[in-house]
C-alpha cells in the first residue's frame, strides 16, 4: 500500500491513492482508495475478457471512432481527451446491447518520420514501430477500450497495398491524372518541399537556401468532378456541426456567373510573320458590370503570364511577384497587397464594346478560381478601385459608373457600389434594366453570338498527391519510353517500398537512387521501364482508412462489400476540427467514389457520406506565466508557486502575467499524460477532461480541480460501502410506487430524471460536463438520506446501482470496482455487459408540488396540491380557500367579495389574489 496523509474533512492523495477522512470516524474506519491498483487490476482483467469475445450476432451496430493519430511516441492531452469521449460512447453503447466498434491504428507515413530517421541516423520503420509500442501503452494506461484486433498501420504493406489499389481504381476511372503543376525548389538539397517546410521569408528550413518556384509533373485526384454533390450533400449531414460545414462549403466555393471571351493580341510574331491572336476567357459573377471593365487581371501563373508571351524584363518582374506572394500570402483584410500589379502590356478587345483593355498581372488574383482572370471594374468593386488608383490605369474621375442604386438618385461622384442595382446609361442597349435581368440579357446574347456563356465556377481545385520523399505509399504507375505511362497491373500490388535506402534530406527522393527498385519492365511492351518515384500524401491514407477497419484481415479486397453494408458509415466520428476541411471532404470524396463504382452500388441504402455525426472536441489550453516586462515566456522553475493563488517570479519578485494557451514546449507548459495518471488516476483524469468543458470548447486544464473530482469518487465510494453493509441485499429490488413514502417517491422520480437525462447526453447530445454535474446532484440527494436506510433501502439500493452504472463509461475501472463490490456474492464479469438503467415514465411524476399563494403581489403562504389538477384554476382556488391559510387571510375575514382578480402563473404553481383598492392589510 503507498503511503498516505490524513487530513480532516479533506481529500488527501498520494501518486494515486485517495482518502477522505470524516471527524465521525475512528482511526481504523477510514477508508482509502489506490486508484493506481484498482486500474491495474481491470486492465488485467479485461484482457482475460477479451480472449473470450461475447456472441455478437444478432445486436445492432455501432461504429464509434476517434482520429487515428501519428505515431509521434507520446501522447498529449489532446489525444487524451479525444479517447476519454469516444471510449465513453462506445462503453455506453455496449450496455445498451449494442456491437459497438471501436478500432484505432496509425497514420504512420509522412514527413516527421523521414525527419526522425535523418537526424537520428534511424530507419523510419524502426523509428515508427518503437513509437507505436509506446504509444499503446500510454493507451492502455488512459483505459480506453478499443478493438485492437482491428489494429492497422498505414505504413506497413498490407494496408497501402490497397491505397494503391484505389489509386489505380481512379486512375482507370479518369480521376487520377498527371499535370505541371508549381512547386517549391530547394535549389541546395534538389527536392521539392511542402508549404511548411519553407519559413516565414521564403528559405527552405533544412539547407537555408531561397527557395525557387518551379513547375514540375505532379499527380492530381480529380476531386473537382465532385464539386456539386460535395456541396449539395453538406445539407444531409445534420448531425455534423455547423461551423465545419460552413467551412467545406467556403472551401468548395461555388459561385454562379459568367464567361467572357476578351480577344488579345500577343505581340508575338509567328512563323508567318503575324501577330499571334488567342481568345482569354475571363469569369465574373457580376455579368452585369461587363460595361465597366477598365482592366483585365491574371493570376501569376496564368498561361499569358509565362515568358512565351511577355518580354523577358516583364516575365522575371512576374516570377517575383509570384515568389513574393507565396512567401506572404494575400489576406482578405490587407488592402496594400491589393496594389501590386504589373502591366503586361498585352491589350485585349472588349466583346460588346470593342474598347482596348489593358492587361496586368495581379497580386489577388488567384489561379485556383475560375479561369485565373478577372474583369477589373473599380466602380462596383473595392479591391478593383484600390488596384486601378494604385496602378493609376485610369484617372478617377473617368471610372465609368455602370450600375446605380434601386432607391437614390445616381451620382458620378457617389462611392462605390457594390449590391445590385439599375443599369446607367453607360450600359447601351441594357440601359435601365435591374441587375437580375441585365444577367440573363447579357449572358443570353453572349452565348448566341458566341463570345461567352452562363457557367458555375468553384473555388475548389484537383488535390495534388505527389510527395518527392520516401516514407510514403509508393505511386504504382511505370514510366515507359514507348508506352509513356502506364499502370502496375494489380495482380503486382503492393509496390513496397526498398529498405536499402540512404537517408539524407538532399537530391530529392532516395527512390530515384535505388536501381534495383526503380528499374523495371512496361507491362504492356515488356520493355525497359521506370517506376514512378513520387509517394503518395498521407492525406489518401486517411481518407479511407475507417473503412479498412471494418475487415482489417480482408487479402482479397480492401474490405467486403457485405461488411460495408453492415458497418458503415461511421455512426459517431471524434476528432479535432483543425481537419474540419482537407481531410473530411477527401475521406468524403473516396466514399463518394466507391459509392459510384458499379460494385459498391448496394452499399448502405445510397448514403455515401462517410460520417453520420461528427464530435469537434475543442483544444487543451494549459496555464503560461510571462515575464511582465519582456513578454518572455518562463520555465516552471523561474516561478514560486508556494502560494498557488499569488505567483511571483523568482528573480524579479512581481508577478507574472498568466494565461492559458495551447500546450506548446516553447511556452513551457506541457502536460504530460502519464505523469497526471501516476498522480491522480485515470479515472479522475478522465472525469476532470469530461467535466471540465464542454466537448466542443477549449479546455483550460489545472491539476488543482482533480481533485474535485476525487472528492466525488469518494463519496460515491462511501455509498457503495454502505450497501455492502446492509445486512440483507436483494438483487431483485421492488421498486413499487404505491407502497413508497414521500420522500422514498422524491428519491425515486431524482433517480428517474437523472436517468433519462444521461440517456439523452450519451445517446446525442455528449455534453458530458452536465452528465457529471447530474450525477454529482443525484450523488448529494442519495448521500443526504443514507443514514436512513431502514425506511428507504430499496429506492436507495437501487439509486447507489444507477449512479454505478451511468458513472462506468467516463470512470471504467472505478465502475468496475463499485459494482463487483455491490455484488458480492454475484458471479459477474463486468459492469460493462450489464444493462444500462432503464427509465421508469411514471417514477418521473411529481404527485404534489408546491403551490406559493400571494395576497396583492406578496407571498403570505404555499401549501401542497396535486399535479394534476394544476391546470384546473377553480379547483387550485378551492384547495386554497380551504387550506388553514386560506382560511386565515382569505375566509375568517369575509372579504372574498372584496377580491377583484385571482391571476395563476408558473404553470399554476403561482396563484395571487388582487383585492380592491388594495384594502387589505
Amino acid at each position: 500500500m503507498l503511503p498516505y496523509l490524513y487530513f480532516s474533512g479533506r481529500v488527501i492523495r498520494t501518486r494515486g491513492l485517495i482518502v477522505f477522512r470524516n471527524k465521525n470516524r475512528s482511526y481504523s474506519e477510514q477508508k482509502n482508495l489506490d486508484l493506481l491498483a484498482i486500474e491495474r487490476k481491470w486492465r488485467e482483467k479485461w484482457k482475460q475478457l477479451k480472449n473470450n469475445p461475447k456472441n455478437q450476432e444478432n445486436k445492432k451496430k455501432f461504429y464509434i471512432l476517434a482520429m487515428f493519430p501519428y505515431p509521434s511516441g507520446m501522447l498529449h492531452m489532446g489525444h487524451v481527451r479525444v479517447y476519454t469521449i469516444s471510449d465513453t460512447i462506445s462503453r455506453f453503447r455496449k450496455m445498451l446491447g449494442y456491437e459497438v466498434i471501436h478500432p484505432m491504428g496509425w497514420d504512420a507515413f509522412g514527413l516527421p518520420a523521414e525527419n526522425a530517421a535523418i537526424e537520428r541516423g534511424v530507419h523510419p520503420v524502426d523509428w515508427t514501430v518503437a513509437n507505436i509500442k509506446a504509444m499503446k501503452t500510454q493507451m492502455e494506461k488512459i483505459l480506453t477500450d478499443f478493438d485492437w484486433d482491428r489494429e492497422l498501420t498505414t505504413c506497413n504493406s498490407d494496408y497501402y497495398k490497397w491505397t494503391q489499389f484505389l489509386f489505380l481504381k481512379l486512375y482507370k476511372n479518369g480521376l487520377a491524372y498527371q499535370k505541371e503543376a508549381v512547386v517549391n525548389w530547394d535549389p541546395i538539397d534538389q527536392t521539392v518541399l511542402a508549404n511548411e517546410q519553407v519559413d516565414s521569408e521564403g528559405h527552405s528550413w533544412r539547407s537555408g537556401a531561397k527557395v525557387e518556384l518551379r513547375k514540375l509533373k505532379q499527380w492530381f485526384f480529380k476531386i473537382t468532378d465532385f464539386a456539386e454533390p460535395l456541396l449539395k450533400d453538406l445539407d444531409k449531414l445534420n448531425k455534423w456541426p455547423e461551423r465545419v460545414k460552413q467551412m467545406q462549403r467556403h472551401w468548395i466555393g461555388k459561385s454562379e456567373g459568367a464567361e467572357f471571351d476578351f480577344t488579345v493580341n500577343s505581340n508575338r510574331e509567328n512563323k508567318e510573320n503575324r501577330e499571334t491572336t488567342f481568345l482569354l476567357k475571363v469569369f465574373t459573377s457580376r455579368p452585369d458590370t461587363i460595361f465597366g471593365v477598365h482592366y483585365l487581371a491574371l493570376s501569376t501563373d496564368h498561361a499569358l503570364s509565362l515568358k512565351d508571351f511577355l518580354p523577358s524584363d516583364v516575365y522575371f518582374k512576374v516570377l517575383k511577384l509570384a515568389e513574393e506572394m507565396k512567401q506572404y500570402p494575400i489576406e482578405a483584410n490587407d488592402k496594400e497587397k491589393f496594389t501590386k500589379g504589373i502591366n503586361t502590356g498585352l491589350y485585349a478587345t472588349h466583346p460588346i464594346t470593342g474598347e482596348t483593355i489593358p492587361i496586368y498581372v495581379a497580386s489577388y488574383v488567384v489561379s485556383d478560381y475560375g479561369t485565373g482572370a478577372v474583369m477589373g471594374v473599380p466602380a462596383h468593386d473595392q479591391r478593383d478601385w484600390i488596384f486601378t488608383i494604385a496602378n493609376r490605369i485610369v484617372d478617377e474621375k473617368d471610372i465609368k459608373r455602370v450600375i446605380k442604386p434601386y432607391s437614390a438618385k445616381f451620382s458620378e461622384e457617389s462611392e462605390i457600389y457594390t449590391s445590385y442595382g439599375i443599369l446607367s446609361s453607360n450600359c447601351g442597349q441594357y440601359a435601365g434594366l435591374t441587375s437580375e435581368n441585365a444577367i440573363n440579357a447579357i449572358v443570353n446574347d453572349a452565348e448566341k453570338r458566341g463570345y461567352g456563356r452562363s457557367t458555375v465556377q468553384y473555388r475548389l481545385r484537383d488535390w495534388l498527391i505527389s510527395r518527392q520523399r520516401y516514407w510514403g505509399a509508393p505511386i504504382p504507375m511505370i514510366h515507359c519510353p514507348r508506352c509513356n505511362v502506364v499502370p502496375v497491373p494489380e495482380s503486382e500490388l503492393p509496390v513496397t517500398l526498398p529498405t536499402n535506402i540512404s537517408l539524407t534530406g538532399r537530391g530529392g527522393s532516395p527512390l530515384k537512387y535505388v536501381e534495383d527498385w526503380l528499374n523495371s519492365k512496361c507491362p504492356k511492351c515488356h520493355g525497359p521501364a521506370k517506376r514512378d518515384t513520387d509517394t503518395m500524401d498521407t492525406f489518401v491514407d486517411s481518407s479511407w482508412y475507417f473503412m479498412r477497419y471494418i475487415d482489417p484481415t480482408n487479402t482479397l479486397l480492401p474490405f467486403s462489400y457485405e461488411k460495408a453494408s453492415k458497418y458503415l458509415p461511421v455512426d459517431v466520428y471524434v476528432g479535432g476540427v483543425e481537419h474540419a476541411i482537407l481531410h473530411l471532404l477527401y475521406s468524403r470524396f473516396f466514399t463518394k467514389f466507391l459509392y459510384k463504382l458499379e460494385t459498391y452500388e448496394s452499399i448502405n441504402e445510397g448514403y455515401d457520406e462517410p460520417f453520420k455525426q461528427l464530435v469537434t472536441q475543442g483544444m487543451v489550453h494549459a496555464k503560461t506565466f510571462k515575464d511582465p516586462l519582456s513578454g518572455r515566456f518562463l520555465k516552471p522553475e523561474e516561478v514560486d508557486l508556494s502560494d498557488p493563488n499569488e505567483p511571483i517570479q523568482k528573480s524579479t519578485g512581481l508577478a507574472p502575467e498568466i494565461s492559458f494557451e495551447k500546450m506548446s514546449k516553447s511556452k513551457y507548459n506541457g502536460i504530460d499524460p502519464e505523469i497526471t495518471i501516476e498522480k491522480y488516476g485515470a479515472d479522475a483524469t478522465r472525469l476532470h477532461i469530461l467535466y471540465k468543458a464542454p466537448v466542443s470548447e477549449i479546455l483550460e486544464w489545472e491539476d488543482s480541480s482533480i481533485v474535485g473530482m476525487q472528492r466525488w469518487i469518494l463519496r460515491v465510494w462511501r455509498l457503495v460501502e454502505s450497501i455492502a453493509n446492509f445486512p440483507q441485499r436483494s438483487d431483485d429490488l421492488i421498486l413499487d410506487m404505491n407502497i413508497m413514502n414521500n420522500e422514498e417517491k422524491e428519491t425515486y422520480r431524482i433517480i428517474n430524471f437523472t436517468i433519462k437525462e444521461l440517456t439523452t447526453i450519451f445517446y446525442e447530445t455528449y455534453s458530458f460536463n452536465t452528465a457529471v454535474s447530474y450525477l454529482i446532484k443525484l450523488t448529494n440527494h442519495l448521500t443526504s438520506i443514507s443514514p436512513n436506510v431502514n425506511m428507504s433501502q430499496p429506492v436507495y439500493m437501487y439509486g447507489v446501482k444507477c449512479l454505478v452504472k451511468m458513472m462506468a463509461p467516463m470512470a471504467p475501472s472505478l465502475g468496475e470496482e463499485f459494482w463487483e463490490v455491490l455484488n458480492k456474492g454475484r458471479k459477474i464479469q463486468t459492469i460493462f455487459e450489464e444493462s444500462w438503467p432503464e427509465i421508469d415514465n411514471k417514477g418521473l411524476i411529481i404527485e404534489e408540488v408546491t403551490c406559493v399563494v400571494q395576497i396583492d403581489g406578496k407571498m403570505r403562504f404555499s401549501l401542497q396540491v396535486p399535479s394534476s389538477i394544476l391546470k384546473d384554476n377553480s379547483m387550485v382556488e378551492k384547495l386554497i380557500r380551504k387550506s388553514n391559510n386560506g382560511q386565515k387571510w382569505i375566509e375568517e375575514n369575509k372579504i372574498d367579495k372584496k377580491i377583484k382578480r385571482v391571476i395563476h402563473a408558473n404553470g399554476g404553481k403561482i396563484v395571487n389574489f388582487v383585492f380592491e383598492n388594495n384594502q387589505r392589510k
